[in-house]
């Protein structure tokens, strides 16, 4: 070919070596011509083959390797492999220029292993994430640091090939260099090391509740990443929160309350002390009425007859008389109330118990746990529940405590 095109360039009167040359580079040009050409026809054909074969297979990794463009890149190789067996051989008259493309060549393999590497690691982190049992397990991190060891690699490559060194020499001669690099990226690699700390122990997963004091972040876990992780706050603000923050710090995740099945309600009822009193036999016959009270009441008396004796019963002095209080019975009736509300988890912990009496009253707190976990359905829940009890604390001859107002004021000057 070479030959052929000198031939015709003898029409002109060119020195020998200015045709060689010129001919070299029409030959270079038709073949570059000619390896686009079988570019094109590789690219065509196993592109069509690998779509057709992604569409019919029922497997994920195939649409996520065309996603990422994958085999695209890939069809680059064998173009790249012919351009380089053929250089040598057209332009084996210069090893100045035959060099100097080998070169050439090289920087453009490493260029495609970046590529086809990249999209590798991209295509491997899409697969993972589509899987059911372990897309909530981030491994974006991992892929970063994938990402940088390929950058890394080539660029000691690239190094190797412009200098002629050997990539274990240039590594070697690197002990200065490395610190620098440990300055530049330590985020890097303490958010590497983070991850693996909170990947093996299992602390955080995309889609977790989490709070985090320190950097005022509180709401769900949206994106894991080598150096951050995004959380976005129930007032929809985003928090981009550093890996190694969750291991350095202390945080609350609320995952064990979601897989639990149940979310707590702690809330205390502060009722005024001088309401407390003991029940007669009109306010028993009176809470009587409400259904799911009932038994308890006569159950409640039965035992209270049997605990004391007859004369016991017949004094006069109330300190002698065992009987019930309306406190007492407006705690049970708060328990058998939950205990039959459908939407209170009773396989889990439910009671109302007393707490420490205080300046503002008695605390009467209920705790018990929602079967529901999300925010709107728990509130609306935890309201319902204290709306009754606000409601029906007075057929108990209870009052609220609340401290005084304005308003309570202006009323005992009116009625001085």
């Amino acid at each position: 070919m070479l030959k052929f095109l000198i031939n015709l360039l003898d029409e002109f009167n060119w020195p020998p070596l200015v045709k060689t040359y010129v001919g070299s580079i029409l030959l270079v040009f038709f073949t570059a011509l000619l390896l686009l050409i079988v570019y094109q026809i590789i690219k065509y054909v196993f592109i069509k083959v690998a779509t057709r074969a992604a569409q019919k297979s029922t497997n994920n990794w195939d649409d996520a390797l065309l996603e990422h463009r994958f085999f695209h890149r890939l069809a680059n190789v064998i173009p790249a492999i012919l351009l380089h067996r053929i250089v040598p051989i057209i332009i084996d008259f210069n090893v100045n220029m035959s060099h100097f493309l080998q070169l050439i060549i090289e920087l453009y393999f490493t260029y495609i292993f970046v590529r086809v590497t990249i999209s590798l690691l991209n295509s491997i982190g899409s697969i993972y994430e589509s899987t059911e049992h372990l897309k909530f397990k981030s491994i974006k991190g991992y892929i970063q640091i994938g990402k940088i060891l390929v950058y890394i690699i080539s660029a000691l490559i690239v190094f190797s090939t412009l200098t002629g060194k050997n990539p274990i020499t240039i590594i070697a001669g690197m002990g200065a260099f490395a610190a620098i690099l440990i300055l530049v990226f330590q985020d890097a690699i303490k958010g590497f090391v983070s991850g693996i700390q909170l990947s093996a122990n299992d602390m955080v997963r995309i889609g977790d509740w989490v709070s985090i004091p320190k950097y005022n972040a509180d709401g769900n876990v949206i994106d894991i990443s080598l150096t951050t992780i995004k959380v976005r706050n129930w007032d929809q603000t985003i928090s981009m929160i550093p890996s190694y923050g969750f291991v350095n710090e202390s945080f609350s995740n609320w995952r064990g309350m979601e897989e639990s099945g149940g979310r707590r309600i702690k809330r205390s009822l502060f009722i005024d002390i001088k309401t407390v009193r003991f029940l007669n036999d009109e306010d028993i016959k009176e809470l009587s009425k409400i259904k799911i009270l009932k038994n308890y009441l006569v159950e409640k008396i039965e035992f209270l007859k049997n605990q004391g004796s007859e004369e016991s019963q017949n004094e006069l002095h109330m300190g002698n008389v065992v009987k019930l209080t309306n406190i007492g019975t407006f705690r049970a009736y708060l328990e058998l109330y939950l205990k039959h509300n459908p939407k209170i988890n009773t396989d889990m912990t439910l009671m109302v118990r007393q707490m420490q009496s205080s300046d503002t009253g008695l605390p009467l707190e209920i705790y018990c746990f929602s079967k529901f976990i999300e925010l709107e359905q728990y509130e609306k829940i935890q309201a319902d529940i204290f709306d009754h009890a606000f409601a029906i604390i007075d057929v108990f001859g209870l009052k609220m405590f609340q401290s005084p107002s304005g308003e309570d004021f202006r009323a005992l000057g009116h009625l001085n």
